[in-house]
């Protein structure tokens, strides 16, 4: 397609162009009652110095009053055979933390999930409104991660998948 051939963007066309985008697949949580979490591909580093990441929330979320909230909360990025965790976290109208039951309370008692490829714990340091989202700034405060060798989760074009998937093997 060229230029002269574009078409002019509405939701929908812009939301298929975005699906071309590949994106790691993370879950933030925030501790509240009950505490919140949901799957986010928008997450992404910000700053080295300082340190800062970012994370985009739909205000219609019902994950948003906790995060609007919040003064810390905790990034998951997760690894290739985490696939029902993002479908958990994506999941609307369920009780995110019954139906994972492997979390445990953290620093600043943000909920942390085990076995992820890597977590930050972050303290937010703004809120941006942008449309019918919030950016999120955050500043990682402590974090760890997994040195198994496990590839991330993806997602691509309304699926999840990773990097192995589909790939011819090494020769």
């Amino acid at each position: 397609m060229t230029i002269s051939e574009s078409i002019q963007l509405d939701s929908a066309r812009f939301r298929t162009l975005l699906r071309r985008q590949a994106a790691t697949v993370t879950v933030v949580t925030a501790a509240g009652e009950p505490p919140a979490g949901f799957t986010a591909t928008s997450f992404t580093s910000v700053s080295l110095h300082p340190p800062l990441v970012s994370f985009c929330l739909d205000r219609t979320s019902s994950s948003w009053p906790t995060v609007a909230t919040t003064g810390h909360v905790g990034v998951h990025l997760l690894g290739e055979g985490q696939r029902e965790v993002a479908r958990t976290f994506a999941t609307s109208g369920i009780d995110r933390f019954a139906a994972y039951r492997r979390w445990r309370p953290g620093p600043y008692d943000v909920p942390l999930l085990d076995g992820t490829l890597a977590w930050l714990v972050c303290r937010v340091v703004d809120r941006v409104l942008a449309g019918d989202h919030t950016i999120v700034l955050a500043e990682p405060l402590v974090g760890a991660h997994d040195d198994d060798g496990v590839a991330p989760l993806l997602y691509h074009m309304g699926r999840y998948a990773s990097l192995t998937d589909g790939l011819p093997a090494a020769s």
